[in-house]
C-alpha cells in the first residue's frame, strides 16, 4: 500500500504542477452580471441609481426605497446567450513537449450555453422615513464547455461560477430631497475549473495512445459586500444617485480531483486518481456608480450613468493547498501553490444612456446604450474570451394603475469591437509575467493561441406590485 501511495504521488507531481485553472475571464465587466431587472434593462441601466421605478432599487441604490409608497414587490427573469467559438484557421497549439502534436485540435465548438437568470426583491415603507428592503440575485457567473478534443484543453475545460446574493437593505431620508440607503451583499458562490493534463514532457510520443489525465477542482464560499447609497432631487425635474460597493475575497473551498493519472512505472497499464483539499481564490472588486435622471418633458425621461469598478485587484487566480502531504502537492504543509495563473486585469468603465417614452398611460417605451469595457488586459485566455463592447438594449412597460400591477418586457445584444486574441501560457507564480520552467533555464512552451467570434443577445421580463 505504501508503495502504490509513492508511484502515485510521483505520478502527480509530474503531470498536474502545471497550471489547472485559467482566467473565469470576461462577461459583463469582469465576470458580473447586468441582466438583473428588466425595467432597468430596457434603458441599458442607464441612471439605475436616480430612478427608483420598483422594488429593483434594493439592488441599483438602496436610498431609491424612500421614493416608494407602501409595499412593493418585483421578480422576474433573465435569459443570457453568448456565443463563442476559435476560428479554426487561427488556432496555434503547443504541448510542453513541442516535438508531440496536440492531436485531435477542434476549435472546441460554441463554448456557452444559455442561461437563465432569476431575481426577487420587495421593499416595505415603515414611516414617512425609513423604508427596508430585501432581494435575491445573481450577480455573479459564467459557464463554458468545451468539446473533449479540443485544441487548448490543456488549458481549459469547463468553467463554471455561480454567485447567489441576498441583500437585506435599509433606507433614510430627511423629507427634504435627500436619501441614504445601506445595504448588505450575502454572497453564496460555488465554481469549476477542469482541464485535460499535458504528458508529453515526460512519455514523449506515446501520449498520444495514453489516456490523457484529467484536472476538476470544485469549491463554494459565503462572503460579504456591502453598499451604501445616495439620492438627491437637485430640481423637480432631475435627481442624481450615487452607489458605492465594497470588494472582497471569497475562498472557494473544496477538492482537487485528478483522474486518468499514467503510472510511470507501467505507462501502458492502468490509470491511477488522486484527490487534494484546496481553495481557490477569488477576487470581487470594488465598485462606484453614479446615476442622473431628467424628466425632459411630461412623457420623456433622460437617464446617464457610469460604473467604475476595481477589478485590477484580480491579479491572479490559484489553486491553494489546504492539505498538508497531499497527494497531488506533496507539500508538507498546507498553503503550497499547485497551480497559477496571471490575469493582471484592469480597472474599467461602463457608460450608459437612455431613455423612457410615456407614450399612454398605460405604456411607455425605453432604449438604451451602454460602452462595456473589458478589464482583461494583456493576459487573455480559453475561459471565455471577450473584448470590449457596446451593449443595446429595447424595452416596454404595461402598467395598470388602478391594480399596481406592471409588467416589463426588454432584449438586447452584445456588439463586441474585435475578436479577442487568446495567448494562453503557463506562468511562474513567483513571477507572474515570466513563463514557466520546465527545468532550469528551459521555458515550457506550452501555448495555444486563437482568434475568437463572438456574439450574444439577452432577454428579460419582470413583474412589479405595488400594495
Amino acid at each position: 500500500m505504501h508503495h502504490r501511495s509513492s508511484t502515485l504521488a510521483r505520478a502527480v507531481r509530474l503531470t498536474a504542477l502545471a497550471a489547472l485553472a485559467a482566467p473565469a475571464s470576461t462577461l459583463a465587466g469582469g465576470f458580473s452580471l447586468n441582466e438583473q431587472s428588466a425595467s432597468a434593462m430596457g434603458t441599458a441601466n442607464a441612471g439605475a441609481a436616480a430612478n427608483p421605478e420598483n422594488a429593483t432599487t434594493v439592488l441599483f441604490n438602496p436610498a431609491g426605497m424612500s421614493q416608494l409608497s407602501g409595499t412593493n414587490i418585483s421578480f422576474g427573469a433573465a435569459v443570457l446567450d453568448i456565443d463563442a467559438e476559435a476560428k479554426e484557421s487561427s488556432i496555434r497549439t503547443s504541448r510542453n513537449n513541442p516535438s508531440v502534436p496536440v492531436s485531435p485540435a477542434s476549435s472546441g465548438g460554441d463554448i456557452a450555453d444559455p442561461a437563465v437568470l432569476p431575481n426577487f426583491y420587495l421593499s416595505h415603507e415603515i414611516n414617512e422615513s425609513i423604508d427596508v428592503g430585501f432581494g435575491i440575485h445573481a450577480p455573479y457567473g459564467l459557464a463554458a464547455d468545451y468539446d473533449n478534443d479540443f485544441a487548448g484543453r490543456f488549458f481549459a475545460d469547463k468553467t463554471e461560477l455561480t454567485a447567489i446574493a441576498f441583500t437585506p437593505s435599509v433606507s433614510l431620508n430627511n423629507g427634504q430631497g435627500l436619501s441614504m440607503g445601506v445595504g448588505l451583499n450575502v454572497l453564496y458562490a460555488e465554481g469549476r475549473l477542469s482541464r485535460y493534463q499535458d504528458i508529453s514532457a515526460r512519455v514523449g510520443t506515446n501520449a498520444l495512445g495514453l489516456e490523457e489525465p484529467y484536472a476538476d477542482a470544485e469549491g463554494d464560499d459565503v462572503g460579504m459586500t456591502f453598499r451604501v447609497g445616495f439620492l438627491y432631487e437637485l430640481t423637480n425635474a432631475t435627481q442624481i444617485g450615487l452607489t458605492l460597493q465594497t470588494g472582497t475575497e471569497l475562498e472557494l473551498e473544496g477538492d482537487l480531483e485528478i483522474s486518468g493519472i499514467t503510472n510511470p512505472s507501467n505507462p501502458m497499464g492502468p490509470t491511477l486518481s488522486a484527490s487534494e483539499s484546496i481553495k481557490v481564490p477569488l477576487a470581487i472588486p470594488e465598485s462606484a456608480t453614479l446615476g442622473l435622471r431628467h424628466s425632459l418633458t411630461d412623457n420623456v425621461t433622460l437617464l446617464a450613468g457610469a460604473t467604475y469598478a476595481r477589478w485590477s485587484r484580480f491579479e491572479e487566480l490559484d489553486i491553494v493547498s489546504t492539505e498538508a502531504g497531499g497527494a497531488i502537492s506533496g507539500a508538507p504543509q498546507e498553503g503550497a501553490v499547485i497551480s497559477h495563473v496571471t490575469e493582471q486585469w484592469k480597472n474599467s468603465w461602463q457608460i450608459n444612456a437612455g431613455a423612457i417614452w410615456q407614450a399612454s398611460p398605460e405604456w411607455a417605451f425605453k432604449a438604451g446604450y451602454a460602452w462595456d469595457e473589458s478589464p482583461v488586459n494583456q493576459y487573455v485566455t480559453a475561459r471565455i474570451p471577450s473584448s470590449d463592447r457596446h451593449w443595446l438594449t429595447l424595452g416596454a412597460q404595461w402598467a395598470d394603475a388602478q391594480s399596481g400591477w406592471t409588467v416589463d418586457v426588454a432584449v438586447g445584444t452584445l456588439l463586441f469591437t474585435d475578436d479577442p486574441r487568446v495567448n494562453d501560457r503557463n506562468y511562474q507564480h513567483e513571477n507572474p509575467s515570466e513563463i514557466a520552467q520546465l527545468a532550469p533555464g528551459v521555458e515550457d512552451p506550452s501555448l495555444y493561441a486563437a482568434e475568437y467570434d463572438l456574439s450574444a443577445w439577452s432577454a428579460a421580463f419582470e413583474v412589479s406590485k405595488s400594495f
